[in-house]
């Protein structure tokens, strides 16, 4: 299964900090006017996630860089992120990419006393990748409620950096 969602290192271990503090966590991509379009991170269930929302992914806190995982995390390790129905149709060709920068995040996410916010990023998907996510419709709000959950990603969701999943035309890294 093709991730439509990826997270950086940084953003993973925030997730795992604030999951300590908090329990179980979930993430919404917001498209709304107080909070513009910040990733939104909440205690699981604080946040209505709609019938027609649909999920981007389940990031595993359990996850290392690189690793390919062999199921799917369960509990206080899953961090379901979603997106409103309209947001996905604009976005669908687009694999976010959740990353944390330094700065204030929005006042009603959980990293706000952190000093640090999440941030989307996003890779347009090839022609190649459209072809195969058409065969794997995300699951909506409604199907997550009904039991059903995604399929286990068969690459790593996790990247040490944003540019390992969305580089930049034009910029080599230095190694």
């Amino acid at each position: 299964m093709l991730p439509r969602l990826k997270a950086t290192a940084g953003a993973m271990e925030l997730l795992r900090r604030l999951g300590g503090l908090h329990g179980a966590l979930m993430m919404h991509q917001s498209g709304g006017c107080c909070d513009g379009s910040s990733p939104m991170c909440y205690p699981a269930g604080e946040f209505i996630v709609g019938d027609r929302d649909v999920l981007l992914g389940l990031l595993d806190l359990r996850a290392d860089v690189d690793t390919v995982p062999s199921d799917l995390p369960a509990d206080a390790d899953a961090v379901p992120v979603w997106i409103s129905g309209s947001q996905f149709e604009a976005w669908k060709h687009t694999q976010m990419v959740l990353d944390v920068v330094p700065g204030r995040g929005s006042g009603f996410s959980l990293e706000t006393p952190e000093g640090l916010r999440f941030l989307s990023r996003g890779r347009a998907f090839t022609e190649e990748e459209l072809s195969t996510l058409a065969s794997q419709p995300p699951l909506t709000g409604a199907q997550w409620e009904d039991g059903e959950r995604p399929e286990v990603p068969s690459e790593s969701v996790a990247v040490a950096e944003a540019v390992d999943a969305c580089p930049v035309p034009g910029m080599t890294l230095q190694g």
